[in-house]
């Protein structure tokens, strides 16, 4: 078993190489699995159907002491939220990153804004 930075768990070397030999795996690093799409919608299927996370990933061919026992739950309440709101499609792009704007720009602020923000460097620098 890897070793663990925080609370995500870090693959060996050996790991890694074991779960890219799984046909449901698309790439793996030390630190994540991205799954194939056909795989993530096959998965929410097998839940609808009555199939427990862990019963779905041992199917699939996963070592759940390497990828760990709390992962099939997370990647499934996940997926399934993406099917509900998006449906197969939004399975079958990746979407990380999407949909995020992240910080405002400036350009953006009202003018109350930007002289609360002035304010708050101005204070910061004193």
């Amino acid at each position: 078993m890897g070793k663990t930075r925080g609370t995500s768990k870090l693959f060996t070397e050996h790991e890694i190489k074991q779960l890219e030999l799984n046909p449901n795996v698309m790439h793996v690093t030390a630190k994540s699995i991205t799954y194939a799409p056909e795989f993530k919608i096959a998965a929410v299927k097998a839940y609808e159907e009555g199939y427990t996370p862990m019963e779905i990933f041992r199917k699939a061919g996963f070592d759940l002491d390497v990828i760990g026992h709390k992962k099939p739950k997370h990647c499934l309440k996940r997926w399934r939220n993406t099917f509900t709101t998006h449906g197969e499609e939004g399975l079958l792009e990746e979407r990380r990153g999407k949909g995020s704007s992240g910080r405002r720009p400036t350009g953006e602020l009202s003018a109350e804004e930007k002289l609360k923000r002035a304010e708050a460097r101005i204070k910061l620098l004193e």
